[in-house]
């Protein structure tokens, strides 16, 4: 892909009738890094030198559009390939251990975690992953969007990454997702103890065929498995999490509690409680309106 990008910016180049050290100087850099682009040597480019060879060369956001590719390149095949199928698939189901999955992220949510990153080369290399990842959010107002299933660990929920500020504005972006169709969150709960996934991550994707693949992820690995009889136990897995998770209604409303108590010990209601606040949703749904996406049905507490 760098090549293919170093020859189209040679074309247009060309097409254009400027040299290289013309070029560069329309670009803000030395005629050796047009030379280093066009020969797909040296490092490659950035999303802003991309949107300036654009700008100079009146291509269209070809250039822009191309980028996303060369900078893949950098990624190892697996996690390539794990990108390429995300981009394709019909249905996602994540399991997120330790932060809010990318495609629900907010920016500044963005920033933060990908800040800390091993492999974060400065500033402008964080900024173009933050606005990799806020790219790949569009998908989901497209005509072709997938469905969306998200369980988070409840440590999701308490671990106040970028600050109170910004993770309340988090807790806010996953509370609008509750009239959206295609998204479902749920939140596990810590008293539901050990599970198969523990220190890790589990996305299961739906490709239009109907096939799956599993991806799994720990702070610094993950591993794509496109093996049929792997996934299926994957798969399994992830239904376990999910039935073990708390329903759609009662998770925005524990979601809703973590930000207006400001991470300050929200109730988790218990087991018993959980059950009688489902059949009571389910018994009143037919009377009265729940007003954003589940608010906690009021009534006396369960027997000691």
């Amino acid at each position: 892909m760098a090549a293919l990008f170093g020859a189209r910016v040679r074309r247009l180049r060309k097409a254009a009738g400027l040299t290289q050290a013309e070029l560069g100087v329309l670009a803000h850099v030395v005629s050796t890094r047009i030379t280093q682009i066009e020969r797909a040597s040296g490092a490659k480019p950035t999303l802003e030198l991309a949107r300036a060879l654009d700008a100079a060369l009146g291509a269209e956001d070809l250039l822009v559009e191309l980028w996303p590719y060369v900078y893949r390149e950098a990624f190892p095949d697996w996690s390539r390939r794990f990108m390429e199928y995300s981009e394709r698939a019909v249905a996602i189901r994540e399991y997120a251990a330790h932060v809010v999955p990318g495609l629900l992220q907010t920016e500044d949510y963005a920033r933060a975690v990908l800040r800390v990153g091993r492999t974060l080369g400065g500033q402008e290399q964080l900024e173009e992953r933050v606005s990799l990842r806020l790219g790949r959010q569009e998908r989901l107002t497209t005509h072709d969007r997938p469905e969306l299933w998200v369980v988070l660990d409840e440590a999701v929920l308490r671990r106040p990454i970028g600050g109170q500020v910004v993770m309340r504005e988090q807790l806010a972006r996953l509370l609008a997702t509750a009239p959206e169709s295609h998204i479902t969150v749920q939140v596990l709960p810590f008293d539901q103890g050990e599970h198969d996934v523990m220190g890790g991550s589990l996305t299961l994707l739906t490709m239009p065929d109907g096939s799956e693949i599993a991806y799994t992820e720990g702070a610094h690995y993950g591993q794509l498995i496109e093996d049929p009889d792997e996934v299926r136990r994957f798969a399994l897995t992830y239904d376990r999490l999910r039935a073990a998770a708390l329903p759609p209604l009662m998770s925005l409303d524990m979601i809703r509690s973590v930000m207006e108590d400001n991470h300050r010990g929200a109730k988790v209601p218990s087991r018993s409680e959980r059950r009688r606040l489902a059949q009571e949703q389910l018994q009143q749904s037919g009377r009265r309106q729940l007003r954003g996406g589940g608010r906690r049905v009021p009534g006396r507490r369960p027997r000691p």
